[in-house]
């Protein structure tokens, strides 16, 4: 009787060693973006932003666990981004992340793929804050790849069927990035709208090198000899603020679609003038409550700067409910939990979607407008913000994919 109660009481005990194995632990992230650069300064402002979140999550949160994160710039070149990944793995990094730049998140993936083939036992998963190339969750997902930002082709669908209830849309010039999510804006905005509002032209489309152009205006000069009352663009950082400086300087007064108008840079560059004429796509919005609310003024008051990558929440949500879920920081284990994980966010119900590890969720579109009592919160001090006028569930945004999974 006495071995027996002697066994019992050591398996509890190993159930309770097991159940609590994550707890204490450190986990490193490397962050591989930019620090130099014309995009540095977003670069800046995530990077503060992932460790300023990891420093509010290693308080409290639900798996016990404690992040470090290590900062690499890349200097936005695919190779160099794979040299700071072996640095991260040679610092005993498990779990990487980036966001800026489509081609890089290609090469890491790849990277990422081929490291764990060939590695059993020190496999790195992948966290993309906001890399939007729907490639990445169709012809080249992986399973080792998580992104938690909507891609573009869902930005797409919710902008088109918002410029749809526009009649004064009619004419439209594309301007973006030449690489591979400027190419896919371009791409499915002439399917989208063309098959929402076939009665809409578009008069003019440009592609030009990504961080890289300081003077847009001759561009701004093409868009208005096309006479082209909106633009749609997914430039973002410098690419964005310097092309609606060159608007507000060259007298353009159409509208413009975005992805990015609350990216560093941006709102001190549209001012006052271009207030009721920028529209963004996005999955959060300035004048947000809730948890996106809490850090972002927290944010704010720490370093008078603004919080606008809210996929880095979702991605601490989801993580360490992931690891207490696997009772374990392995990534094999951590990925297996997170894959088709359903979780309360802080834009609503989210869901890893298993299919091709796209995380669905809540979009907005907001207008560029003077800050009121109902949307108070102002970036960069400018006296203006982001107001949501439209907002699109996960099933309305949500679309389909080709995504043929390798399991391990």
């Amino acid at each position: 009787m006495l071995f027996r109660k002697v066994g019992i009481a050591l398996v509890l005990s190993g159930l309770s060693l097991v159940a609590s194995a994550q707890k204490g632990e450190t986990v490193k992230i490397a962050w591989i973006d930019p620090l130099s650069g014309l995009m540095a300064p977003v670069g800046s402002n995530q990077l503060k932003s992932l460790q300023y979140l990891a420093e509010e999550y290693n308080k409290n949160n639900v798996a016990g666990v404690k992040f470090e994160i290590i900062g690499l710039d890349n200097k936005l070149s695919p190779a160099e981004s794979l040299n700071q990944l072996k640095s991260a793995m040679d610092q005993g990094v498990r779990y990487i992340t980036q966001g800026n730049g489509s081609s890089v998140a290609g090469a890491l993936v790849d990277a990422v793929n081929k490291h764990n083939d060939r590695n059993p036992g020190k496999e790195i998963v992948f966290l993309n804050h906001s890399a939007v190339d729907p490639d990445l969750t169709n012809s080249k997902c992986s399973y080792w790849h998580f992104r938690f930002d909507a891609d573009t082709s869902m930005k797409m669908e919710a902008m088109s069927s918002f410029i749809k209830e526009l009649p004064d849309v009619k004419k439209i010039y594309l301007l973006n990035q030449n690489y591979s999510h400027g190419q896919q804006v371009a791409k499915y905005a002439k399917e989208t709208i063309g098959r929402k509002r076939p009665d809409v032209q578009f008069v003019g489309e440009d592609l030009h090198p990504l961080a890289q152009v300081r003077d847009f205006a001759p561009y701004i000069a093409k868009i208005k000899a096309s006479g082209a009352d909106s633009v749609i663009t997914g430039n973002w950082g410098s690419d964005l603020a310097l092309l609606v400086k060159a608007a507000n300087e060259g007298g353009y007064t159409g509208r413009f679609f975005t992805y990015y108008t609350g990216v560093t840079g941006t709102p001190t560059a549209l001012g006052q003038s271009a207030a009721g004429r920028v529209y963004q796509v996005s999955y959060a919005h300035y004048n947000m409550t809730g948890p996106m609310a809490k850090y972002r003024d927290g944010f704010k008051a720490k370093f008078n700067d603004d919080l606008y990558t809210g996929s880095m929440i979702s991605i601490f949500d989801l993580l360490t409910a992931a690891m207490a879920q696997a009772k374990s920081t392995d990534p094999v284990k951590v990925a297996a939990s997170m894959h088709g994980f359903k979780f309360k966010g802080f834009n609503g119900d989210m869901e890893m979607r298993k299919f091709d590890h796209q995380l669905q969720q809540t979009l907005y579109i907001s207008v560029w407008q003077k800050a009121d009592k109902k949307n108070p919160y102002s970036p960069e001090n400018t006296g203006m913000t982001l107001a949501s006028v439209k907002t699109f569930e996960p099933y309305v945004s949500s679309t389909p994919t080709s995504c043929q999974m390798k399991l391990p």
